[in-house]
């Protein structure tokens, strides 16, 4: 992997006008926002991700960039929170690539599958969507038409009963 690419991907996602949001961490473990200028949570920095804010964590001091560490520790919390997405022996086999020749391939291997499953993401749902309303649509249409039928049926009954013919 060059330099450059490295760079890249180093914060939370790439930056469209070199303007991102930039949060500082202090020694305290603290994160503040200048944009708002408030203290922030990982929760908080995790909407930011959800919602495609471009952002990168840096050190106070140091200006280093912590973007990757401050992902991976919500990564963490997200593994310990629920139900995990990663099982133990995929992240075995993840630790083996370090090192390895083979490294810089997995990594823009994941990146590139994990994009492509997010860029199927939309038009699946919007799929799902549009197959939900069909079968709900078809629904209400069978629903009425038995509706439609019983009442016929009831009054027929109910003519029948007075003696009447319709």
């Amino acid at each position: 992997m060059t330099q450059d690419h490295e760079k890249d991907h180093n914060s939370a996602s790439e930056p469209a006008s070199g303007k991102e949001r930039v949060i500082k961490k202090y020694p305290n473990r603290r994160l503040y926002d200048t944009q708002t200028s408030s203290y922030i949570t990982l929760t908080e920095i995790k909407d930011m991700v959800m919602s495609s804010q471009v952002f990168v964590v840096r050190d106070a001091k140091t200006s280093e960039d912590l973007t990757r560490s401050i992902l991976l520790q919500i990564i963490l919390e997200e593994e310990a929170a629920g139900t995990p997405m990663f099982t133990a022996p995929l992240l075995a086999n993840i630790i083996r690539f370090y090192g390895h020749a083979m490294q810089g391939f997995m990594g823009g291997y994941l990146e590139k599958n994990i994009q492509a499953m997010q860029d199927m993401q939309a038009p699946m749902m919007q799929a799902a969507l549009n197959n939900n309303a069909d079968l709900s649509k078809n629904l209400f249409a069978q629903m009425q038409e038995q509706m439609q039928s019983q009442i016929q049926t009831q009054t027929e009954l109910m003519f029948k009963a007075f003696g009447l013919k319709r």
